[in-house]
């Protein structure tokens, strides 16, 4: 009796203890946007470790990011090839590509993709400096490890995956037209024609706040996570497992909530 009454008292217990590490790490994430925020003047930033984050971030993630684009604006029509062969749909392939792709397909896939690569090598990076006392090491120096590494790749970070969004769009405009034109015979000008005049402004905009709202995401869950490591190399894998899924937590939450108020 004894044990069934442990057992039923432990189930609240580790919902309460998941609830406060919950409510701890959200309190973290928090205050660091506040820490950044608070950092981020022009005049405050670090150019040089800015402008390696940017190249470090961005040129070299382009090219699986750019495959990643195209190869989802083919799957797209892949996908819809058998409706548009049976209801002669052909004019909406070009909308239903391009209307998915902004406002939704393009910025989440790119934020997943951007989140496994960049998101889990800034934690590694941040962890192994936490792990290693290297941010003591600055401290010792009078310098502010938040300023110094923390906002350049926070402010990369976001800046990267938004332009990264506005090229993958493309890209995978450019791999819809081409599936469409082997498997449903549309050429690139009715691709085109039967689209844009469906399409609005703001349908584009979407897509573009999305991938900024993801990027904050991702900035403040890897720097929290990487800030926050300890327990040397096994520290440093536990945070990057945790980073890559809090950060893809957090895109999915700001995706919902930004498509529900966009709307």
């Amino acid at each position: 009796m004894s044990n069934g009454t442990s057992g039923a008292l432990a189930i609240p217990e580790r919902v309460g203890a998941t609830l406060l590490g919950i409510a701890g790490q959200a309190g973290g994430i928090a205050i660091m946007a506040g820490q950044i925020l608070r950092r981020s003047a022009p005049w405050k930033v670090d150019r040089y470790e800015f402008i390696r984050n940017m190249y470090r971030m961005g040129v070299k993630s382009l090219p699986i990011l750019a495959a990643t684009a195209f190869f989802t604006g083919a799957i797209m029509v892949i996908q819809a090839a058998p409706l548009v062969i049976r209801y002669n749909a052909r004019s909406f392939v070009g909308w239903s590509a391009i209307y998915t792709t902004f406002r939704e397909i393009g910025p989440l896939l790119m934020a997943l993709m951007f989140n496994g690569r960049v998101g889990a090598n800034n934690t590694a990076e941040l962890g192994t400096m936490a792990v290693t006392e290297q941010l003591d090491a600055l401290r010792a120096l009078a310098i502010d490890p938040i300023a110094y590494l923390v906002v350049p790749r926070a402010i990369s970070i976001v800046i990267i995956l938004t332009l990264l969004c506005v090229i993958g769009d493309f890209l995978a405009i450019v791999g819809a037209m081409g599936m469409a034109s082997f498997m449903l015979d549309v050429n690139w000008m009715l691709f085109l024609n039967s689209s844009l005049p469906r399409l609005e402004v703001w349908d584009f905009a979407v897509g573009v706040i999305k991938a900024f709202l993801f990027g904050i995401m991702i900035a403040l869950n890897s720097c929290y996570y990487g800030l926050s490591t300890s327990g040397g190399a096994p520290g440093v894998g536990r945070a990057v497992n945790a980073s890559v899924v809090a950060a893809a937590s957090g895109v999915f939450i700001a995706d919902y909530l930004s498509t529900f108020i966009m709307d």
